[in-house]
């Protein structure tokens, strides 16, 4: 077993996630009849996240549809999509639900960010991401939104 110091645990990147988002994932996981550790984790994830709206997130932040390329330390590189619980049965096994350890873990991270945290099982566990794709449009604000649009500095 490998053990987590302080540091480890004080380094967790920020994470960012956009309001939108942020609103549906707590709903999925309050609705969730899975395991309580896992939606715990997502939870947690998202308590500490940075809140954006979400045309203001960055074109590199990991959030549902996603493709990215990630390294468990130890351990292989693997290529996913994250998803929501309802989507990772589908098609294409590469589908890693936003409530699983992992999924959790990536939602909000950019790449060259390293994501410490304990399992159940007090493990110890690490991953590092390398690379996001987000494919289609981007988030678009709801109307009725305070976005004041383009600064005029």
């Amino acid at each position: 077993m490998t053990t987590i110091s302080l540091s480890d645990w004080s380094q967790s990147p920020e994470i960012l996630v956009g309001e939108q988002e942020h609103k549906r994932l707590t709903i999925t996981a309050m609705t969730d009849v899975g395991g309580a550790e896992r939606i715990d984790f997502l939870l947690y994830e998202l308590d500490r996240a940075r809140i954006m709206r979400d045309a203001l997130l960055p074109a590199d932040v990991i959030r549902i549809g996603s493709i990215v390329r990630y390294k468990s330390l130890p351990g292989e590189e693997r290529t996913i999509k994250l998803v929501l619980p309802a989507d990772e049965h589908l098609p294409g096994g590469y589908r890693l639900s936003v409530t699983s350890a992992h999924g959790a873990a990536l939602l909000g991270l950019r790449p060259g960010h390293i994501m410490t945290w304990i399992d159940p099982d007090s493990g110890t566990q690490r991953i590092k991401v390398l690379k996001v794709a987000n494919t289609g449009p981007r988030p678009i604000e709801e109307p009725g939104s305070d976005d004041p649009g383009p600064s005029a500095a």
